[in-house]
């Protein structure tokens, strides 16, 4: 089991649950934030401190193309995304984009 970060993140990437990542496993790109799921110990502490709700377990039926989710976050930690571990500021236009669906496309990678 391991944490994946969702949908909710793209095009808003608030960074409030980096600070708290006892591992420091979250990788920053340009739009998203990515969980390696080799480096996630499942301590949780994130979940709680996302204020747009984009961080699951791995095992969260309740939430769709979680399998997606899963190989989105893999992927791109480990693509060349640079490891973040301080708070930075959201997005300027994070607000706007908070609970939109449909935007799997808007990821940049």
């Amino acid at each position: 089991m391991t944490h994946v970060v969702v949908e909710n993140c793209i095009k808003c990437k608030h960074t409030d649950c980096v600070a708290v990542c006892p591992v420091d496993c979250f990788y920053e790109g340009p739009n998203f934030l990515a969980i390696n799921p080799d480096e996630c110990i499942d301590c949780g502490v994130c979940i709680p401190e996302c204020p747009v709700d984009a961080i699951k377990v791995d095992t969260d039926k309740n939430y769709p193309d979680m399998d997606y989710w899963l190989k989105i976050n893999t992927e791109l930690s480990q693509s060349g995304w640079p490891v973040i571990t301080k708070k930075k500021d959201a997005l300027p236009d994070a607000a706007e984009w908070k609970d939109k669906p449909n935007k799997r496309d808007l990821l940049e990678k």
